[in-house]
């Protein structure tokens, strides 16, 4: 740059000169005298020229000079005394320079030859971060922004302790909204006089309200059995911090006076909009309301929702009438189809199949050809034992299709009626139920966030033992014309004994009126238990988990399968049965690889632990006392990490949450 200013800088001299010689020339050519005086003053006037520029380019020289001096100066000292960390490490994260700032930080005389993550364990996550990714870490109880520059082993920190706390403070004050539901309110004080009623409406509203005032929220009755709530996000982080206990006071107070009541609650958070809040706290109510209630849902604009809560049983609060109004619904739907196809979860059991009988029965009897959509190569166990009785009866078998076969013959008209499930990651065939525009949901699972979208009708009812307890209860009001056959009886009864466990487990005393009514048509209880015999190699084996079983925490057993052999779903489901049977054993849990090559985890409680909310975690899923999930985890060994880590967070709470 400086030899391009003095090339700039000689070049009014060289225009002088050349044209003072052009000038000299012309005149010592006209007279000599003339030409010799002209010399004379173009010399001198290039002389002075000449002066002036190199008085000049000395006087940039020195100013070069001395701006350069200064910004070497102001650069070491701003590299020594600005409030900026600066730390140059090498290939083993050791510290082989760090600038006054970081010395006295740390209050040590000084830093190198130190290892890096002295300053803080947070540091680790540089191993993994690429060129110039930034983090934040603390230090001294001081949040920093960490720049590392991989290439040069240099590492920036700067001083963010006021910008995370008033991003913290934005985030604590965002306004949440709560909406509260005293779930069998109007069920208990049905037939209470107007003293008793008003006594069990105060000792409610004191409960909640002593709630509110205690965590600083604003609470307003919108109804006999329903409470706005107004919190912000930090108080929300307290009531997650503390489970919501008010879940647990409303059920324990009110249980003292005979009264019974739950709550659940729905939760609008993460939006700066006072209408989607509104519309995520009812969205969220539903969904509870949909898993049985007494129970917290939060739900998140992103689409993402945590559960609290869920830790009794759902109470039946379905009654003749509502089923009576779905069957009439369903019916109508099936009249204006031209076919009715069924399907249900991958896998099926024996509920899914019975369940599935029972739906195209109901197509029968309204002069519609109903179809059940099976893979049959993933038929095992009892299913299989049972299609291979179907497969005798030719009037029923030929009902039974593949997903291709029934891609072929559905039209825009046709139904689609899915059973005990309602997740379509686990239906039959996920591509064939994007086909379809009129879907039937009937389940009997608590429901989790995934879900099957624009479904025409939804008969969820998570009280009832299994879907086909409600479809047998469907049945009785649809045209009899068509009269059960005793093998469809038969399936239907099938699938209510293996979910109750011989009417053991989830019982009510719809379950047993469902059983009569099927009984009444023949079904074969000799047939079921010949349907549900196992063989000696099947024993063996569930014997050889049950014997890893281990106490990870009081009352709650594990057991896993071999890492190199794969297990039948149904034989993973019936050794976390039976290993609740053990003595002092309140929940189990079994893992084992599946036929397909996941990880299977079964899941199964007595009621005090909420095996659903711990399957969700690991994206599964259920009820509380029976769920499941599927995982991708490589090893056994890493599958019972992650368990226990949901297990943990589930029961003692975490940091999230």
């Amino acid at each position: 740059m400086d030899t391009y200013r003095k090339r700039k800088m000689h070049y009014p001299l060289f225009h002088l000169a050349f044209f003072g010689l052009v000038g000299i020339i012309g005149l010592f050519l006209l007279n000599v005298w003339v030409g010799l005086a002209f010399t004379i003053i173009v010399a001198i006037v290039i002389f002075y020229d000449w002066r002036k520029e190199k008085i000049s380019h000395l006087a940039i020289e020195k100013y070069i000079e001395s701006l350069a001096f200064r910004m070497k100066k102001v650069g070491q000292e701003v590299l020594l005394e600005m409030p900026i960390g600066v730390i140059l490490i090498n290939d083993k994260f050791e510290i082989e320079w760090a600038n006054p700032y970081m010395t006295r930080l740390m209050d040590l005389p000084s830093l190198t030859g130190q290892n890096l993550f002295v300053l803080s364990d947070e540091l680790q996550n540089i191993r993994k971060s690429d060129d110039k990714k930034d983090c934040i870490v603390t230090i001294q109880d001081r949040k920093f922004k960490v720049l590392y520059k991989q290439a040069e082993k240099l590492l920036y920190f700067l001083d963010v302790t006021e910008q995370v706390e008033i991003e913290k403070q934005y985030h604590d004050d965002r306004t949440v909204i709560a909406i509260l539901f005293i779930d069998n309110y109007d069920d208990i004080t049905q037939g209470m006089d107007d003293q008793t009623k008003s006594m069990t409406s105060s000792t409610v509203t004191s409960i909640i309200n002593e709630w509110a005032e205690e965590h600083d929220i604003y609470i307003k009755r919108i109804d006999t059995d329903r409470f706005l709530a107004i919190l912000n996000e930090a108080t929300l982080h307290e009531l997650e911090r503390k489970k919501f206990s008010i879940l647990d006071d409303i059920r324990e107070k009110t249980a003292k006076k005979n009264l019974s009541l739950t709550l659940s609650i729905g939760v609008g958070a993460g939006s700066p909009s006072l209408i989607e809040l509104g519309e995520l706290a009812q969205s969220s109510l539903d969904l509870v309301l949909g898993r049985g209630g007494d129970q917290v849902a939060i739900k998140q604009p992103n689409g993402k929702i945590k559960f609290y809560g869920g830790k009794t049983n759902p109470v039946e609060k379905r009654t003749r009438v509502r089923a009576r109004v779905i069957s009439h619904a369903l019916k109508d739907l099936i009249q204006d189809s031209d076919s009715v196809f069924i399907m249900g979860h991958k896998n099926p059991d024996m509920d899914s199949i019975g369940a599935g009988v029972g739906v195209r029965k109901m197509a029968e009897m309204n002069k519609v050809n109903g179809y059940i959509v099976l893979d049959f190569d993933e038929l095992n166990g009892s299913v299989k034992r049972l299609m291979d009785v179907i497969k005798k009866d030719s009037d029923l078998i030929e009902y039974f299709i593949s997903p291709d076969e029934a891609l072929s013959i559905m039209t825009e008209n046709s139904l689609l009626v899915v059973v005990d499930t309602h997740r379509p990651s686990l239906v039959v065939d996920e591509t064939l139920l994007k086909r379809f525009e009129k879907i039937v949901v009937i389940d009997h699972h608590r429901r989790g966030e995934e879900f099957i979208k624009n479904s025409t009708l939804v008969y969820m009812e998570p009280y009832a033992s299994s879907t086909s307890e409600l479809v047998t209860e469907l049945l009785e009001y649809q045209p009899d014309d068509e009269k059960l056959s005793s093998l469809e009886a038969t399936a239907l009864l099938a699938g209510i004994i293996v979910d109750t466990k011989s009417f053991t487990l989830r019982t009510g005393a719809r379950t047993f009126e469902a059983a009569s009514y099927l009984r009444s048509y023949g079904a074969d209880t000799v047939l079921v238990q010949r349907l549900l015999k196992e063989d000696i190699d099947t024993f063996i084996m569930r014997s050889k988990i049950i014997q890893t079983a281990q106490f990870i925490y009081p009352g709650i057993a594990v057991a896993h399968g071999e890492e190199d052999k794969k297990y039948d779903t149904v034989l993973i489901a019936q050794t976390a049965d039976i290993l609740l049977t053990m003595k002092d054993v309140n929940a189990s849990f079994v893992i084992a690889r599946r036929q397909d090559g996941l990880i299977g985890i079964s899941a199964r409680s007595l009621g005090d632990v909420n095996v659903q909310v711990i399957m969700e975690k690991l994206g599964g899923g259920g009820h509380l006392s029976n769920a499941a999930c599927q995982l991708e985890a490589e090893t056994i060994e890493e599958a019972l990490i992650l368990l226990k880590d949901a297990i943990t967070e589930t029961l003692e709470g975490s940091s999230e949450k």
